[in-house]
């Protein structure tokens, strides 16, 4: 019995390894817990569509959204942790939203197996071209004089350019009126018409209006200096320390991936993002390729979480 024991977990073990290398040998489901057209759909198709054309096998891509894309990250929660069903995300499912909605069904942190950090792209503190201030100080000065009163627009309740206008507030002692949309496109049209004063948005999203003079860039939450926008300030320059902060897309899969099959995977997916023909077009609007590996993306999504979780009880901010 022991050695039939023995043998039948030799067998089992050598048929994943095979199961391994043939991967893939049907189609591939991409979840992305969001609406098409976003950033992270956007980025989901990119690195589909190479991975597609690398296997030659299809890697479809499906928008499940709804929930703080908490109903996209269930589903792959669920899935069979057999590399035919992976997850591409924002932060948001993975570091925001289980600590703005109660009793989220997965744990970000042991119910998924990481891949890689895809992109990152810092957040640009944006007014209209005729508001008065023209700098951070500026700002500051305005705030401290008037607490509570200049607004700022997001894209709704947890979002990243909500909770980087709270860490902002928390790490200058200041205060302003957070005024949430429902979605970045209204908040960027009512911060062009001037019906609120201030916006920390996502590079790509802005670049454009910035160019076009609509916008003005007062600072950037990255680490550096962005090359979109060398004349920018980081907040760090500006006085203002801890704050950086990216908005990034990333790579997961169900819990209980195979070794060889994750190997595969994030080889293939960081070849993708530094191809040619991509990392260009990703560069072009702001995205930074990051490529990191799965152990480096798990400390990451650790140190975020703990981040954001500090950020979201300080500031008392819910998901309503």
């Amino acid at each position: 019995m022991r050695k039939l024991f023995v043998g039948v977990c030799a067998s089992l073990a050598l048929t994943g390894i095979s199961n391994a290398q043939n991967w893939p040998d049907k189609p591939v489901t991409v979840v992305v817990p969001f609406p098409a057209g976003g950033s992270t759909d956007t980025i989901a198709r990119t690195v589909a569509t190479y991975l597609q054309k690398k296997f030659d096998k299809p890697f479809v891509v499906e928008n499940k959204a709804g929930a703080t894309g908490t109903i996209g990250a269930t589903q792959v929660k669920r899935a069979a942790p057999d590399g035919y069903t992976i997850m591409v995300t924002s932060l948001g499912p993975l570091v925001i939203a289980p600590h703005l909605i109660k009793n989220t069904p997965y744990d970000p942190l042991t119910d998924f197996d990481t891949i890689t950090v895809l992109v990152q792209a810092p957040n640009v503190l944006v007014v209209p071209a005729s508001s008065p201030h023209k700098s951070v100080a500026d700002i500051l000065a305005y705030e401290r004089a008037n607490p509570g009163k200049m607004t700022f627009a997001s894209s709704g309740n947890g979002a990243s350019d909500h909770l980087t206008a709270e860490l902002f507030w928390q790490q200058t002692k200041t205060s302003g009126t957070h005024v949430p949309y429902k979605g970045g496109a209204p908040a960027i049209t009512d911060l062009l018409g001037g019906q609120v004063d201030a916006s920390w948005q996502n590079i790509n999203a802005i670049i454009g209006h910035v160019k076009s003079g609509k916008l003005k860039a007062l600072a950037i939450t990255g680490a550096k200096r962005s090359p979109l926008l060398p004349n920018v300030p980081t907040l760090d320059e500006a006085g203002v320390p801890n704050v950086d902060v990216y908005s990034w897309q990333a790579m997961v899969a169900p819990k209980g991936l195979p070794p060889a099959v994750r190997t595969k995977l994030h080889a293939a997916t960081v070849e993708a993002l530094n191809d040619p023909q991509v990392k260009p077009k990703l560069d072009e609007v702001g995205f930074e390729v990051v490529g990191n590996s799965p152990e480096a993306f798990a400390a990451f999504e650790k140190t975020e979480f703990a981040r954001w979780k500090s950020v979201i009880e300080k500031g008392k901010i819910t998901a309503d």
